[in-house]
């Protein structure tokens, strides 16, 4: 999976732009423009690493000439103390980029460590874990592709990707089987259509109009299992909501094809990861 350069420089040109304004006052005001250093990422934690390289590339565009030195990659397992990059060049880059740098890296490389903990958990089934659009505005992509590297799947990126009835679009327009019908006679062959249902009955309607994909919205593993062996492959399940690490396990064992989760995106805790300064140390060995 690629992210684009331009999408990519936009965002960090938008945070750099928050985070300095015009100068530095500390930076500017303290450090020589010839003067330079070397720093490194560090990992303080167990984790999955995603974004690096869209944080290095702050450094980059804040000064081209910086030289930088992977150790690792995107969507690699890291332990705490592994060092995940070293750099050397202008200080006062380096001391610009930091915190905008950092702030990339944690927070994507929190959404794969999490997406990686819900992936290890139903291993074994045949339920892959899925992202939602409940993403930081501005941030969709870069929070989509975290998910892949953490080893889940996305969902649809955006309300133009696939048409999908929930609840308000149901009562709204007066039941499934109505909305469905209506949306093939004006939609184009190549859209699909996914429907959340609550209970068994709205199961059946979205089931006797051939939806392509099923939601199975806020229901227990039981009833989900229950849910599988009615619809018994005639569409893709979808089971959201208050789905958690405790509970995902029995969600998977029922039987779905796909867990959604918004918590992947919308309240991940960042992945703890330090920038320090001076020759990354190293074993001997």
């Amino acid at each position: 999976m690629m992210l684009l350069d331009f999408y990519v420089d936009d965002i960090i040109k938008t945070a750099l732009k928050e985070d300095i304004n015009y100068i530095d006052s500390t930076t500017d005001l303290l450090i020589s423009p010839k003067d330079e250093s070397e720093a490194y990422f560090i990992a303080k934690a167990d984790g999955v690493v995603a974004g690096l390289e869209i944080a290095l590339r702050v450094f980059k565009l804040v000064d081209s000439d910086i030289k930088i030195f992977c150790h690792t990659e995107d969507g690699n397992k890291v332990r705490k103390g592994d060092i995940l990059a070293e750099f050397k060049g202008n200080t006062k880059a380096l001391l610009k980029g930091e915190r905008t740098a950092l702030n990339i890296l944690q927070h994507m490389s929190g959404i794969a460590t999490y997406t990686n903990k819900c992936v290890e958990l139903v291993k074994g089934t045949k339920a892959s874990i899925c992202d939602t659009r409940k993403t930081l505005p501005g941030l969709r992509p870069l929070q989509k592709y975290a998910v892949v590297m953490g080893g889940g799947k996305n969902h649809r990126y955006n309300l133009t990707d696939a048409a999908m009835l929930k609840d308000n679009h149901i009562d709204a327009y007066g039941g499934i089987a109505n909305a469905v019908n209506a949306l093939r006679e004006r939609a184009g062959h190549m859209l699909k259509i996914e429907v959340e249902v609550r209970n068994f009955e709205e199961l059946y309607e979205a089931l006797s109009v051939n939806a392509d994909v099923i939601m199975l919205d806020n229901m227990s593993p039981a009833d989900m299992k229950k849910a599988v062996e009615i619809t018994d492959g005639r569409a893709k399940l979808e089971a959201s909501g208050n789905v958690t690490l405790e509970n995902i396990r029995s969600v998977a064992e029922s039987g779905v094809d796909i867990i959604s989760l918004g918590a992947l995106t919308h309240s991940v805790t960042a992945f703890d990861i330090s920038m320090k300064w001076g020759k990354a140390p190293f074993d001997e060995e």
